[in-house]
Parts: C-alpha cells; structure tokens; sequence
C-alpha cells in the first residue's frame, strides 16, 4: 500500500522534532487524521502564531512577548544578580519556586564538541558583554545542567569571566572582576545533590559527591 503524500509529509515532519521516532511520528499523524477539521485548524494556527507571536528578549535571550521581557523590565527583580541557563523552559521551572528575585540569560544551548556546538555557538560571548557593560552585576548563578556538557559549560564561563575581570582590573586589584564599584564579582554554581525521596544506594558517585560537598549545618 502507498502511504497519501499527505501523510508522508507530516509523518516526516513529527520526526524532526526532538523524541519523536518513526513509529510515534506514524502515530500522531494517523491520530490527527481522526481529529475534526475545526481543531486542526486551530491546531495549524497555533503552529504559524508560534514564531510571529514570541520574541527573544534583546537582553537576556528568553522568549517572551514583549523586548525586554517583562523579567528584565520588572523594577522588582534585582538586576545585579544573573541567573545563566541552558533553555528558556529552564526559566519557567525556575519562576515556579517563586524564590529566586533576581534576572536571567539564556544560552540557548550547552557546548558539546561531539555535535559541534562551541561557545560560539551560544549565547556566552552576550553575557560577557552585558556583565561588562551594565557594571552593576554582582553575582552570576551558573544554573546550566549536571551534566558533563552542562559542567563543561559553567566551568568555561567561570574562566571567561575571571579572565575578562583579570584584564580590566588595575595591577593591584587583579581580583576584582567588573561589578558594582568596590565590590567583587561573585560567580557560583547551583546547588546540587540528592532530590528528596531519594535512596543513597540508588545514586551514582558523582551525586553523593556532589552532596557531601554541599551540606550544610542543621
């Protein structure tokens, strides 16, 4: 049997879409097949309104409807305090705890050699820029993933930044990286470790390292 060019075409579209396999992609186009012309319709509305209804904050690379985002431009948040992300969707799990005050800068990605993804590739070179350039940053919050691409990622940051604060700061203040005057740049990692309910038995070795390392005092 021939497969309608129609269904080949969307079927091949599904699969370029990161998870989705042959089958799955097989699946969702014969499900949509059932699905009344109504809903596709607004289903394929969604899809043209994706790109034409969002924009990339200018400052922090989130996605938003408005430049600046309204993160940014909220006199609120505590724009001395930069958390770095790998994805916007990082954002929206971070905004849930409701805790965090300060702003973000998303990389839109995580250096990976394997698939040929560099620092340039991503959006470091804008945050070295606008720590630079706004003068008034404190702290920058490595939040990129525990992975190895994620530590990869943090670790090239941090040397980045203590570099760049190294050549701007006078021969006797060589530790003084560009923040608010007088005052030192702090660069830290998001905590890491064991997630409630876990069993230490169950974890791996760079887990309970990372937990040991990161206690605190009750």
């Amino acid at each position: 049997m021939k497969i309608p060019k129609a269904v080949q075409a969307l079927t091949e579209s599904f699969e370029k879409l990161p998870g989705i396999g042959p089958k799955t992609a097989q699946r969702l186009t014969f499900y949509l097949l059932h699905v009344p012309q109504y809903e596709l319709d607004k289903f394929a509305q969604s899809l043209q309104n994706l790109k034409t209804g969002t924009i990339i904050c200018s400052n922090c690379f989130t996605v938003g409807e408005t430049d600046p985002c309204e993160i940014c431009s909220d006199p609120e948040r505590d724009q001395g305090v930069i958390c770095v992300v790998e994805e916007p969707l990082d954002v929206l799990a971070l905004e849930k705890s409701g805790k965090y005050k300060g702003v973000y800068h998303v990389l839109h990605g995580r250096i990976d050699p394997l698939n040929n993804i560099g620092p340039d590739e991503i959006y470091i070179k804008q945050l070295l820029d606008r720590v630079k350039g706004e003068g008034s940053v404190t702290e920058i919050i490595l939040a990129t993933n525990p992975t190895m691409e994620g530590e990869a990622t943090a670790m090239y940051i941090d040397k980045q930044l203590k570099a760049s604060a190294s050549a701007k700061a006078p021969a006797d203040k060589q530790n003084l990286p560009a923040g608010r005057q007088g005052e030192k740049l702090k660069v830290t990692r998001i905590g890491r470790g064991l997630p409630i309910g876990a069993d230490l038995e169950y974890a791996d070795e760079i887990t309970l390292q990372r937990a040991m390392e990161g206690r605190i005092e009750i």
